[in-house]
């Protein structure tokens, strides 16, 4: 049996009455990608399903809830990640702030974080250099790094990537 974790059904979205997505529907069970060329609506797309954006009309559900209800920083509690094309950091705050602050939403006592924090480090080894310096010290490729992070310490079921390579080096 497939289990569908997101379904999106008849989706129709605009901003500032021009009409971006029409009639969008598709499910994801496991891994999928959505690919297209500049101007397409994969950022509205992923901003719609994170109810930063509101559709006209049209569903999203995951596992079966409807995310029209949920509120974006709710989506942690459901393992949901979000990592946007322009990083969003927070530059007064160091990179282990930045990586934290989902899962500050969450009901986790001390340990539990820093564990968390420590499955992030052995996925993306090159952000222990510089846990301790604030985002506006980081190269882009850096904040880069930090905004995934950010995005895989609570996706644990769900992690939406908006051009997740974009700045990074290739090494």
């Amino acid at each position: 049996m497939v289990v569908i974790m997101l379904r999106v059904n008849n989706l129709n979205v605009a901003i500032n009455n021009i009409s971006i997505l029409k009639s969008v529907s598709f499910t994801v069970d496991k891994f999928s990608s959505v690919i297209g060329r500049n101007g397409a609506g994969k950022t509205t797309l992923i901003r719609t399903i994170m109810n930063i954006l509101p559709a006209a009309s049209g569903s999203i559900k995951f596992n079966n809830e409807d995310l029209a209800n949920s509120r974006t920083f709710e989506m942690t509690k459901l393992g949901i990640g979000y990592m946007p094309e322009d990083r969003r950091l927070i530059p007064d705050l160091t990179t282990r702030e930045n990586i934290m602050i989902p899962i500050w939403t969450l009901s986790y006592n001390k340990k539990e974080q820093e564990n968390e924090l420590d499955k992030i480090l052995v996925f993306i080894p090159e952000i222990k250099k510089f846990l301790n310096r604030n985002a506006y010290q980081l190269s882009g490729g850096q904040q880069k790094l930090v905004a995934l992070a950010r995005a895989m310490i609570v996706g644990k079921n769900l992690l939406l990537l908006d051009e997740p390579f974009e700045g990074v080096a290739p090494a």
